[in-house]
């Protein structure tokens, strides 16, 4: 029986390609001890390299159900296929009592929301790899003052420690993609240092890159928040500075300072 096709609904371009998924594996470096999640397996290219490394368990994230069969029939003892969307999966059952690494090629079109859940509610995560759209992983990685920065850099960066891998072509994929994709490594930062209160970070990024053209002193003036503006001083951060120049602890300096909201929810700005 032939595959079914990718599906562009669900944004499914599936790797075949055996050397460029050791090498992406390779950055995971699974140990006989890990436990893994593989987001999005589809036919199995990287399942098949993650299986032959040996770790302790192995869990598939799958929201086909036509691969999620397929992945249980080749699965091995320790390997068990799920039929789920990563999107609502539980993120907080990875904490540091139940610590696990997560791996994926991830579909361009849930990939950035997908990695703003995983960052700040698997407080056990041990390590990522995730492959993604080039253009969103130079967002992940970007510095202060350049173009790609933006909200989804400094809430990365206020959780993990984004690595740069390598590029991966669209010939690796079938069908191809439009675009070069990038493979990119995450290491948590430790608990002490990130954000004591992620909603009202969350908040912030909103706040600002809403507008991130404006300067500091004028966005928080027509958010009302004049009270912020007058405190910048103590934080010693300039007014007159743009969103895209100030660092992520900045960003967590000025969060601290907002008055807690009602509804305690920490959304990736749309």
């Amino acid at each position: 029986m032939p595959q079914p096709r990718a599906k562009k609904s669900l944004g499914q371009h599936f790797l075949h390609r055996r050397d460029i998924c050791e090498r992406i594996v390779g950055l995971l470096r699974v140990t006989p001890e890990d436990r893994i999640i593989e987001i999005g397996p589809g036919p199995g290219a990287l399942t098949n390299v993650l299986q032959a490394a040996g770790p302790r368990r192995l869990v598939l994230l799958e929201k086909d159900d036509y691969w999620a069969r397929d992945r249980q029939k080749t699965a091995t003892q320790a390997t068990q296929a799920v039929l789920t969307d990563a999107l609502t999966f539980d993120w907080q059952r990875i904490t540091p009592e139940n610590p696990w690494k997560i791996i994926g090629n991830l579909p361009y079109n849930v990939a950035s929301p997908l990695m703003w859940d995983i960052f700040h509610l698997c407080t056990g995560l041990i390590r990522a790899v995730f492959m993604v759209q080039k253009e969103v992983g130079d967002r992940l990685a970007a510095d202060p003052g350049c173009k790609d920065y933006g909200a989804l850099t400094v809430w990365t960066k206020s959780f993990v420690r984004p690595i740069r891998g390598f590029t991966v072509g669209p010939g690796a994929f079938s069908p191809p993609p439009r675009v070069d994709s990038a493979v990119l490594s995450f290491e948590p930062l430790p608990r002490e240092v990130r954000p004591a209160s992620p909603e009202k970070l969350a908040r912030m990024l909103k706040i600002c890159f809403q507008q991130r053209r404006k300067q500091l002193g004028s966005i928080f003036r027509r958010s009302q928040l004049e009270a912020l503006v007058a405190r910048l001083p103590e934080l010693g951060i300039d007014p007159c500075l743009r969103p895209e120049n100030l660092t992520p602890v900045q960003f967590q300096q000025m969060a601290a300072l907002l008055p807690s909201a009602r509804t305690g929810t920490a959304e990736m700005p749309r």
